[in-house]
């Protein structure tokens, strides 16, 4: 992994969400790999514990609180990252909440804030850092993490799901955008798996008995085929290091999820949800 991550050394990288999970992760990982890193989180305690972390250990780290979903909030993050360690080589979009309930149950509030987290924060990150990327003319990566289950569907993750697609599809037409502008910039969407993240605790819930079911379907899932943060950031790092733009921490479980996404729109099928997962989800499976 070194010599392929050897083109992000002496690099500044800046990461959302980076208080915890996969952002925490790639994190400590690009200060291994001799980068500057900014982390960048909602909850700043958590955050500068982890810069002090790898300061400790003797990299250069900066922890400054952020609200993904204002755009002002960005815009600070960019000025401040750009004056503390010059120029941005690696941007990751990572901050991210879940949300469960029906769509129809959730409040709005709970469909703005997952919304304004998962897309516009992205979408804010962008709007930040893409022009300071262009003006330096430098290779560069901004990566979005999206999610397995933006190729997919999933009932009472609705809000969730629905932010991941839209996640992918931004990354895709990002990529396209830079390819018109000839730019050396590299976009990736990752799309992580089962990865032991705080993204259950830190989102919302609705009241109702399938959501707790849906909850402890995923708690088992995690439970059995989850990795730590620090372990997805070093399957995610050397392939951005590669400049591909599909990123997964679980490439098996992604293969399958894009198949059955192919078929399933080759065929143009109902939606329907394995009978394996409905029993997981504690429901009755009509005959």
């Amino acid at each position: 992994m070194a010599n392929s991550m050897r083109v992000f050394q002496g690099g500044t990288a800046v990461i959302t969400g980076a208080g915890s999970g996969i952002g925490e992760g790639l994190a400590r990982v690009a200060a291994e790999q001799g980068m500057r890193v900014v982390l960048a989180d909602i909850a700043g305690d958590r955050a500068e514990a982890v810069a002090e972390s790898i300061r400790g250990q003797g990299g250069e780290a900066l922890a400054l609180v952020v609200d993904v979903s204002e755009p002002q909030s960005l815009d600070r993050l960019a000025a401040q990252s750009q004056e503390a360690f010059g120029d941005v080589m690696l941007l990751v979009n990572n901050a991210g909440v879940e949300t469960l309930g029906f769509s129809w149950e959730l409040s709005a509030e709970q469909w703005e804030k997952t919304l304004n987290i998962n897309i516009h924060g992205a979408i804010h990150g962008v709007r930040a850092f893409a022009p300071r990327m262009l003006a330096a003319g430098k290779p560069a990566w901004i990566a979005n993490t999206a999610s397995i289950g933006g190729l997919g569907m999933m009932p009472i993750q609705t809000s969730y799901i629905l932010s991941k697609h839209a996640m992918i599809s931004f990354s895709e037409c990002l990529s396209l955008e830079m390819q018109l502008k000839q730019a050396p910039i590299h976009v990736a969407a990752i799309l992580p798996g089962p990865v032991a993240t705080r993204i259950f605790a830190d989102g919302g819930t609705s009241a109702d008995a399938g959501s707790e079911q849906h909850r402890a379907m995923m708690h088992n899932m995690l439970e059995a085929d989850g990795i730590s943060g620090e372990e997805a950031a070093r399957r995610i790092l050397p392939q951005l290091a590669a400049r591909e733009f599909w990123v997964s921490t679980h490439p098996e479980i992604t293969r399958e999820f894009a198949g059955n996404r192919a078929r399933h729109l080759a065929g143009l099928e109902q939606p329907a949800l394995p009978a394996e997962v409905l029993a997981a989800m504690g429901l009755a499976v009509e005959s």
